[in-house]
């Protein structure tokens, strides 16, 4: 029992010296751990806060991209449509001069064509009359027949066209 009582006291002992010098070691040593998994964590929630705080970022700036894109869509509708109309409203403006422009030479043709018929029809008008009577007619004697006769034609040639201008539009 002595022997016992001997283990007991130098076990005693080794428990109160190593609690002394080694329970203030390992405490340390664990506060320290404890810190380093406490300053882990923190930077871990931080790393966290950021990322989200960018995934909102990242997200407002796609948005505010998509409403640019839409934006400058819609501005080259708007300025398509633009060019188109205008490009239209040329065209027609084109037309309208190309045809009234074709209109005006068709008229002008016409009247020339009227008038180089009357000329013609007058001389011979005055052939024939020459013929038929045998002798020569003064042309400045019987210049208001000949007028006569040329407006007749007129008349009537302004008559036909005036008809077929009508049946073509």
């Amino acid at each position: 029992m002595r022997n016992f009582i001997i283990e007991l006291v130098v076990f005693v002992l080794l428990i109160v010296l190593n609690g002394r010098k080694l329970i203030p070691y390992v405490g340390a040593a664990m506060a320290k751990t404890q810190e380093k998994i406490r300053a882990s964590l923190e930077a871990a929630d931080q790393a966290r806060a950021d990322a989200l705080a960018a995934d909102d970022e990242r997200h407002a700036a796609l948005e505010e991209t998509r409403r640019t894109a839409q934006e400058i869509l819609a501005q080259a509708d708007r300025t398509a449509e633009a060019v188109r109309v205008g490009a239209q409203a040329r065209g027609q403006a084109e037309y309208e001069r190309i045809v009234g422009s074709a209109e005006a030479e068709v008229a002008l043709a016409r009247q020339r064509a009227v008038d180089d018929a009357a000329n013609r029809l007058g001389e011979v008008v005055m052939d024939v009359v020459e013929r038929v009577i045998a002798r020569e007619v003064n042309a400045e004697a019987h210049h208001e027949l000949i007028e006569e006769a040329v407006s007749a034609l007129n008349a009537d040639a302004t008559g036909s066209a005036a008809a077929s201008s009508g049946a073509r539009q």
